[in-house]
């Protein structure tokens, strides 16, 4: 019978650990933008999110201009469960001459958008 006592510790034990909390929004940390004399750019994007495979994960980033057009979009291939913050980049990215700033803001496959963005200036 201690076999019996001891799964029931154990599954009273477990019955009082937390769940594991959802993901929450993926979040834009850190950018950092070079440009040629042709405003051609390359962003380098660190986001965070809890990834939790690929059922919820953080799917891409995206450049907008401060209208709201989007400019560029990073898609990320696969979740980074074992890799938080992680940093990605893109270039080639044909920033329009009337553009000062852009917005970075990062996209996940449950909450969609809503994280912390940043605004960014796009260098002269």
């Amino acid at each position: 019978m201690k076999h019996w006592t001891d799964l029931g510790i154990l599954l009273a034990i477990t019955a009082l650990l937390p769940a594991p909390l959802p993901a929450d929004d993926a979040d834009v940390l850190n950018v950092r933008v070079t440009c040629d004399d042709d405003r051609v750019c390359r962003f380098r994007v660190t986001v965070e999110h809890d990834d939790q495979g690929w059922d919820h994960y953080a799917t891409r980033w995206e450049v907008l201009t401060l209208d709201g057009e989007v400019l560029a979009t990073r898609v990320l291939a696969h979740p980074h469960d074992d890799e938080q913050p992680f940093e990605r980049s893109l270039g080639g990215v044909r920033v329009p001459d009337n553009v000062e700033q852009v917005i970075v803001r990062a996209h996940d496959s449950v909450h969609e958008y809503g994280g912390a963005e940043m605004t960014v200036d796009i260098p002269q």
